[in-house]
């Protein structure tokens, strides 16, 4: 049956893509639909079809019923950097940046760091790539280092993935100039300025990028691509996905689904969505978004769909404490009038600095201490207060609301109830 596929014009940092197809053209899966003017990527359809409606913000494609794994591949190109932008390839992980400028970076003293954390609770996908096929994110590790003269690289991993672990260890004695790093299970490790700490005991300035002080970092997903445009000049057109939650089937990951399919398909191939649903989270239970079923889309930077039971309902006065490594004001604005609340304060983390317009955290997973913001919302008037604080800052939190009489809900605890997940404010991490 043929079905639509929708390809945003915007699937990562910069600005929208400008379409190089019309109305009534017949693409092929491969074929570049659209290319970057400024900082951006290119975008190529992920089937075989027709080209019905072509809007501001993105492209639509009616596929043929019968789709095959064939594309059309990219030029023959004369450097890496060239593969990456003529693939289209973005960071897989976060805000999509384009991979073809990080790998224009010349560090000849410095390091290529593959972030293989997996930072977002729920998702798995990275990880189990690199339990069945480690090879094509060490070999796209060995390429990044080739473009920016790295000498050295850092493979850094949670030290829970045990298995995926041990398999890049028996592949490592072929890859000498690589190591692995082990890391904790502690929420946000996986953020860039988090692991440069975790590494070298350094913390970058929030508007600081990791390349000032001689390192480039990319995701697992933009590795594996990187190895994908080089040695089969593939574009980016499939992306792997955890989908997770309320579904009759069970969490799964997806390996390679095209991009532009629909979640409500993917959902309808892992059993369904099992009764009634609060909301769909694309991404991570901290930094993902909620969309509406019927419009979201699989697209480059899709890390998660999330299916949550409902939100519970307190109708008292609820008081919020905006935390930069979760969710931001709007967002948690949004979880309270779901809840049905009366948002009486609004409280920011003291670590929150704004950079670039985004609001960052001047130490990712080291709180200083949370006592001011939730004394600022008790005063407020607040009964409870929802939080949107990482592993540390919850735990401060811990120590102090439930001592002056304040509940706490945390953004994600409609997320890990679903899954039977442990709570972030329930976690124990001292004092």
């Amino acid at each position: 049956m043929a079905r639509n596929f929708v390809f945003p014009l915007k699937m990562r940092i910069g600005s929208p893509s400008i379409a190089l197809v019309k109305e009534g053209d017949t693409v092929q899966r491969g074929q570049c639909l659209a290319e970057p003017k400024g900082l951006g990527a290119k975008i190529h359809s992920s089937v075989t079809g027709q080209v019905v409606q072509i809007k501001a913000e993105e492209i639509c494609i009616l596929a043929e019923a019968e789709q095959k794994e064939e594309y059309l591949p990219i030029k023959e190109c004369s450097s890496i950097q060239e593969y990456a932008y003529e693939a289209g390839i973005v960071g897989a992980g976060g805000g999509g940046f384009p991979s073809h400028i990080k790998l224009q970076s010349v560090i000849p003293k410095g390091y290529v760091i593959a972030n293989c954390v997996e930072c977002e609770p729920l998702l798995n996908h990275n990880v189990r790539l690199l339990e069945e096929n480690p090879e094509l994110v060490l070999k796209g590790i060995k390429y990044s280092m080739e473009a920016t003269q790295a000498p050295k690289a850092l493979l850094a991993i949670k030290e829970k993935n045990s298995k995926a672990i041990e398999r890049i260890k028996n592949l490592l004695p072929n890859y000498p100039e690589i190591e692995i790093k082990e890391l904790p299970d502690l929420y946000p490790m996986g953020e860039e300025r988090a692991i440069i700490h975790a590494l070298f005991k350094q913390w970058l300035e929030p508007n600081q990028l990791p390349i000032e002080v001689g390192c480039v970092v990319f995701n697992t997903e933009t590795l594996a691509n990187i190895t994908r445009a080089v040695e089969e000049r593939k574009p980016v057109i499939d992306k792997d996905i955890t989908v997770a939650g309320k579904l009759a089937g069970g969490s799964q990951v997806l390996f390679q689904v095209p991009v532009g399919s629909s979640i409500q398909g993917l959902l309808a191939k892992c059993g369904g969505i099992k009764g009634s649903y609060g909301e769909l989270i694309m991404g991570g239970p901290y930094t993902g978004s909620a969309q509406a079923l019927e419009t979201a889309v699989v697209t480059k930077t899709s890390g998660g769909a999330i299916v949550t039971i409902e939100l519970p309902e307190f109708s008292g006065k609820l008081g919020l404490l905006v935390c930069a490594c979760g969710a931001d004001e709007s967002r948690l604005r949004d979880l309270a009038e779901k809840m049905k609340a009366q948002v009486v304060g609004v409280a920011y983390c003291k670590n929150i600095v704004s950079s670039r317009g985004i609001n960052k955290c001047q130490t990712p997973g080291d709180c200083p201490g949370q006592a001011q913001a939730v004394m600022q919302l008790k005063k407020a008037g607040a009964q409870r207060i929802l939080i949107a604080n990482c592993s540390d800052c919850s735990n401060t939190v811990m120590n102090c609301a439930p001592k002056i009489g304040l509940g706490v809900y945390h953004q994600t605890d409609h997320v890990f109830r679903t899954v039977d997940h442990q709570l972030t404010r329930r976690l124990e991490l001292g004092s």
